[in-house]
């Protein structure tokens, strides 16, 4: 059973239907909440705190209407005051360059950032919640790095205020922009057991490999067009490189899984070794490359605690892949769970306002009362939940060579001494005797052994230059 989630029906369908819409269970009747308008400051005037503006401005009257409080933005701050703006402040709104003007403004009693970095914005979320003010952020590397720590201090802030209502910390935009994928995982799984998150979850990537596939453009064509169209920063490492994705699977697998991993230890490929030779393969092979991030619940080890594997990749997806066919800058998330089978959430990930649309979700389920569920699932005594830094999967590997006698049977030798089964061998017409390149794909194996026999191939004299490997993303899709 499939379960498709499109982000601009879901937040219009229900973003204010009920508890399930901002995190369950809610808590909204007898913490001694005011009709008195929420009075906000924004840190950050650019191109999502615009957005939000513009929404607000649009929807203020129905948003009250259906959280019974108004939102009222009392401040932005913004690093050049004078800098002229693409949207219009509402009327008795400050412009301030001051942080305190905000934090230590007792009358503004909710914060968004929406400025980026994690050095000042770190500074400003955590001043924000020991000062009593809700925090809602669209900050993916803040979450990424902080969030653990964030929990600490929202948890010691509301030991503190008893009797009063609790603060609390939003974060919905941070992953995937307008994908309600946070709001659904703390609240719309409770009662499962998530077994796999997987997606595309980064645009700027999603664009360029869709370009490559499907109007045959090389590497430095896409990522020239996606920098033209705003996709991709004038440095896109964090993109290309696969970090952007990594640092959203972490806040991801926290929310499925329990478990709290350093980056660094979540294996990472970016797309900057893919060359249109792997899409004319991958087209025989009946499917397309796209770059994910899978997060996989693995069976419990010898001693009974359960390990989950994550890698950030280009993966071959199959033609028949829900996967395959979203393209362009949209982002998917796919959740396998027991109760649900596979449920799926499609849409933009990034942009003025499908961004600016979760942060006002987020604002509005605050301004209503509703409290955040504690995380629905953990790794505590009763469910140790541990990291496992190896995953298995069928392998794509693309090798140079010059030609040159036994090749083949070398290449079976090194796989039979890493213990890597072959599946099968591709090879287009060789134009170049001296620089021709063949295909193997592997049965499922360890991502170690597949690493250990490309090394060994990387030492022989016929090959040219460092082997290229990828994961198959579904079992037995080749």
């Amino acid at each position: 059973m499939t379960a498709m989630y499109f982000a601009a029906a879901i937040v219009a369908a229900t973003a204010f239907r009920g508890a399930s819409a901002f995190g369950a269970p809610m808590m909204s009747a007898d913490l001694g909440l005011s009709t008195a308008p929420r009075r906000i400051g924004i840190f950050g005037g650019g191109t999502v705190g615009g957005g939000i503006v513009d929404i607000l401005a649009r929807k203020g009257d129905s948003l009250a209407a259906l959280s019974g409080r108004r939102m009222e933005i009392a401040k932005v701050c913004v690093r050049d005051a004078s800098k002229e703006r693409d949207y219009d402040l509402p009327e008795g709104c400050e412009v301030v360059t001051d942080y305190d003007s905000i934090l230590g403004d007792e009358s503004i009693d909710m914060v968004v950032e929406v400025m980026g970095g994690t050095t000042e914005a770190k500074d400003i979320v955590y001043a924000s919640l020991r000062a009593g003010k809700d925090v809602v952020t669209a900050n993916k590397a803040l979450i990424a790095a902080f969030l653990p720590e964030i929990d600490k201090i929202v948890a010691e802030t509301n030991a503190k205020r008893e009797g009063l209502p609790p603060v609390e910390f939003r974060y919905e935009a941070a992953v995937c922009g307008g994908i309600p994928i946070i709001r659904s995982l703390l609240s719309d799984f409770v009662g499962d057991d998530v077994k796999e998150i997987s997606g595309i979850i980064n645009g700027c990537t999603n664009y360029m490999l869709t370009s490559m596939d499907k109007n045959g453009w090389s590497y430095d064509d896409a990522l020239a067009k996606a920098a033209e169209l705003g996709y991709a920063e004038a440095d896109p490492t964090l993109d290309v490189g696969g970090f952007d994705a990594r640092s959203k699977l972490r806040i991801l697998m926290r929310l499925a899984f329990g478990l709290d991993v350093e980056e660094d230890q979540i294996s990472c490929k970016g797309i900057t070794e893919l060359t249109k030779i792997d899409f004319e393969y991958a087209r025989m092979l009946g499917g397309t490359i796209k770059l994910v991030g899978v997060a996989r619940a693995l069976d419990d080890g010898n001693d009974g605690k359960g390990r989950v594997a994550a890698f950030v990749s280009p993966a071959y997806v199959s033609d028949d892949d829900s996967l395959a066919n979203v393209n362009f800058a949209t982002n998917a998330i796919e959740v396998v769970s027991t109760s649900l089978g596979s449920s799926s959430f499609v849409g933009e990930g990034a942009g003025r306002y499908p961004t600016a649309n979760s942060c006002v979700s987020d604002m509005t389920a605050l301004a209503r009362g509703d409290s955040t569920a504690p995380l629905p699932f953990g790794s505590g005594p009763d469910k140790p939940v541990q990291f496992a830094n190896d995953y298995e999967s069928q392998f794509y590997l693309r090798l140079r060579y010059g030609d040159a006698l036994g090749i083949t049977r070398e290449c079976g030798e090194i796989c039979e001494k890493c213990g890597v089964s072959i599946h099968s061998l591709l090879q287009n017409p060789v134009r170049e005797r001296d620089d021709a390149v063949f295909v193997l794909v592997t049965e499922s194996v360890p991502l170690s052994a597949i690493k250990q026999a490309t090394a060994m191939f990387e030492t022989r004299d016929w090959c040219r230059g460092s082997v290229f490997f990828m994961p198959v993303l579904r079992e037995d899709a080749i």
